[in-house]
């Protein structure tokens, strides 16, 4: 059970797991509440609090996510990232990690030697 579980894809699990529970939480009382589930989007009930740990945890992964993959490909100023989506939103900044993401890969794929395999 536990071959290939490294330390990020723990991580990553816990990430998870701890979105299943967050969500389904507020989800149950929605349910149990007979509550309109879409409405209460707009009205402050329980699937607020859904939604928000919904995004929580996605922005939390996609945070890792910048970071352990920004270092192992080289990319510089991953902090801004994080920072920024902070000052703007994780909608802006983790596509545009995946945009410098993709320049960089196709960087290191233009480059000779061992890392062209990339």
């Amino acid at each position: 059970m536990t071959r290939h579980w490294n330390p990020r894809a723990i991580v990553f699990l816990v990430l998870a797991i701890a979105g299943l529970i967050g969500t389904w939480t507020y989800n149950v009382i929605a349910i149990i509440e007979r509550r309109d589930f879409f409405g209460d989007w707009f009205g402050s009930g329980p699937a607020v609090g859904s939604l928000t740990m919904d995004l929580l945890i996605m922005a939390v992964a996609a945070c890792a996510l910048i970071v352990i993959e920004g270092r192992r490909l080289g990319m510089k100023h991953l902090w801004a990232y994080i920072v920024f989506s902070g000052l703007t939103a994780i909608a802006f900044t983790f596509p545009l990690f995946l945009a410098n993401r993709e320049r960089r890969l196709q960087q290191l794929a233009e480059q000779p030697g061992p890392t062209a395999a990339m």
